[in-house]
């Protein structure tokens, strides 16, 4: 009686140890990802600009992963996934460092260059530990892998956001301010005109609307301060305008509350820079399999030519991209979405963010399992349809219904970076792979261009409406899903 064939192995033994170790990074650029995105909110009061420069942070970020995508796959092909991750720790700890002196000097562009060159590590750690986990085992096995990997991604993810929101975020000064503020507190009110009679020296009145000595502008309140308990979407204004006030008539005190803020604000980044370089004595130091082939190298524009011809890999940048963009359009307007539909203050609104990714986390583990029994592409078809589904209900449900949906979309979530990288990388050469993995990393600017576009649909239609972005994005994942359970999982690997 013959035995059946065992099922290959996820992660063979022998590649254990490199798996841990690269399966680390996962984390670290995950803790980036998040303890970033609520500087965009920071910075906007610390350094009093406006929207359009506030969100240079997500310009940046992704930016710096499409700039660098490319060139991480040239030093790939001409070293190794080892010396890649290197690097990659190296350009890391070099913008997070960079937030020490952009802070000290107060310095919004600083601190942007330092992202940008913090997210040109980030881009070398994905391009080459995607691939490289791939690598790790049968091929087989490969999209199993790359999820159980992609796993430990949210770990730093929630990290980065409970650390900004626990520790960071409640011993800002802007954060007792704008309580102040929100309270009606004389502490902060006094910079909020109410009485022409009251004006601070030099400024000068002009329908609803004052400039101040230093030339800046804020509103005058001739019918007296709205009642932030009552009445939504006054807050954010308020506060500008207050900062501002003390900012012209106050500059010493602006400044003390600028440099108390900044210097909480890099403290993350030190941390983690410090971390980083640990990893980089620690894969120095380790002996990790190299993957390198002896067969003569293609050109360049030889192998691109090869993988685009190729309709998984193709449809895969594509959908990669869509998924990308409503995964961050999904997480960024959760707590919008919550405080303007359910009406939640911010603090509650938060912690549903919170429940968005703990959901997420659970769900990529509980999926990794499944696709030992299930096909990666069926299941991330049906999951996608479901994503549609759940938008659907926060779109037409209301207040905590229409939240409890959005949130839901998370679990839908958690499989499908991984999923569409490895079904795109399916069948590729390591050479091929290493350059596809490239453009898998460069469809990631989806996260910049889509919440663009969702941001004048919420200005336009509003938040609700806005949704039928991401509802659109998904439709396209579901069609990739289906198509890879109906063609492209039958073809070898």
């Amino acid at each position: 009686m013959s035995q059946a064939p065992s099922k290959p192995e996820v992660v063979p033994k022998k590649y254990l140890a490199a798996f841990i170790l690269t399966t680390c990074c996962f984390a670290l650029w995950g803790f980036a990802n998040d303890v970033t995105n609520p500087l965009v909110k920071v910075f906007k009061e610390v350094f009093l600009i406006n929207n359009a420069e506030s969100s240079l942070v997500q310009t940046a970020f992704y930016g710096g992963y499409f700039t660098m995508a490319l060139p991480a796959a040239f030093f790939i092909r001409k070293y190794s996934y080892k010396a890649a991750i290197m690097i990659g720790f190296a350009l890391y700890a070099i913008g997070a460092f960079l937030s020490l002196p952009a802070s000290l000097a107060a310095n919004f562009y600083f601190f942007i260059l330092g992202l940008y060159i913090l997210t040109f590590g980030l881009a070398f750690l994905e391009t080459a530990c995607n691939p490289y986990i791939m690598a790790m085992g049968p091929p087989e096995t490969a999209t199993q892998r790359l999820n159980l990997a992609q796993a430990f991604n949210p770990i730093g993810t929630l990290t980065g956001m409970l650390v900004m929101t626990s520790l960071i975020a409640p011993n800002l000064v802007v954060t007792n301010f704008r309580e102040e503020v929100k309270e009606q507190k004389v502490e902060a009110t006094q910079y909020l005109y109410t009485d022409a009679s009251q004006l601070p020296e030099g400024a000068e009145l002009k329908d609803d609307k004052i400039t101040l000595a230093d030339g800046s502008e804020v509103t005058f309140y001739k019918d007296g301060l709205p009642d932030h308990q009552k009445t939504f979407g006054k807050l954010d204004g308020n506060v500008t305008d207050a900062l501002t006030a003390m900012r012209a008539t106050k500059p010493e005190k602006f400044s003390e509350l600028q440099q108390s803020d900044l210097g909480y604000v890099r403290m993350p980044y030190l941390a983690i820079g410090g971390v980083v370089l640990g990893f980089l004595i620690l894969f120095f130091l380790t002996k990790m399999p190299s993957f390198k082939d002896d067969t003569e190298r293609s050109s360049f524009l030889g192998v691109c030519k090869r993988i685009w011809k190729r309709p998984h890999f193709r449809e895969g940048v594509m959908a990669q991209a869509f998924y990308v963009g409503a995964q961050i359009t999904c997480w960024t307007f959760v707590i919008h979405y919550g405080m303007e539909v359910a009406q939640l203050d911010l603090e509650t609104a938060g912690l549903w963010n919170v429940a968005a990714m703990v959901t997420f986390l659970s769900c990529r583990f509980i999926c990794t399992a499944l696709m030992r029994k299930l096909s990666p592409g069926w299941l991330m078809g049906v999951l996608a349809v479901v994503a549609v589904l759940l938008l659907l209900g926060a779109i037409f449900l209301e207040k905590k219904a229409g939240l409890t949906c959005l949130v839901a979309v998370s679990a839908c979530m958690s499989l499908m970076f991984p999923t569409i990288y490895g079904i795109a990388l399916r069948g590729l050469s390591p050479e091929e792979a290493e350059i596809g993995s490239a453009f898998l990393i460069m469809a990631i600017v989806g996260g910049a261009v889509l919440p663009l576009m969702q941001g004048k649909f919420i200005d336009e239609l509003g938040i609700k409406n806005s949704f039928w972005l991401p509802v659109f994005c998904f439709v396209v994942i579901a069609i990739y899903g289906f198509r890879a359970f109906r063609k492209f999982e039958k073809e070898p690997a």
